[in-house]
């Protein structure tokens, strides 16, 4: 039997601190979702201004981000090149494949993932980032 990690309420909670500092510091008004090694949904929030379709596109970058084990960023790239039958992995299971979705890897292990949407792709990539970084490992 395998023991791994995996994320507790503090540690979502500091990810979720993190992250939102990162988005106030530039007033960046996005919406910032953080899931479990499988997608689902351990916490959400929506800053003052964000854009609506921002819910569901942050939700959907973190579980394509958890789902793939690596940044969304990456599953955008093969689409841009070309294989857009890839598209049709996001419409099984509510993925967005655009970048701004970050794996939470502790160990070599993805244990969660962290989705943002709001600005430009790649300030929604360092947002989450500046939130796992928080993470205490």
């Amino acid at each position: 039997m395998i023991t791994r990690k995996a994320l507790t309420l503090a540690d979502v909670q500091a990810i979720a601190a993190g992250a939102e500092a990162e988005a106030k510091k530039n007033d960046w008004k996005v919406s910032i979702a953080i899931v479990d090694d499988g997608g689902h949904l351990l916490h959400f929030q929506r800053l003052d201004g964000a854009p609506t379709q921002s819910t569901y596109i942050s939700q959907g970058k973190a579980k394509a981000a958890a789902y793939a084990r690596k940044p969304t960023k990456g599953l955008e790239e093969v689409i841009g090149n070309g294989r857009t039958a890839f598209l049709t992995a996001a419409a099984v299971s509510d993925m967005v494949l655009l970048e701004g979705g970050e794996p939470i890897i502790v160990d070599g292990i993805c244990i969660g993932a962290v989705g943002v949407s709001g600005v430009k792709s790649s300030d929604d990539s360092l947002i989450a980032l500046a939130g796992i970084a928080k993470l205490a490992v």
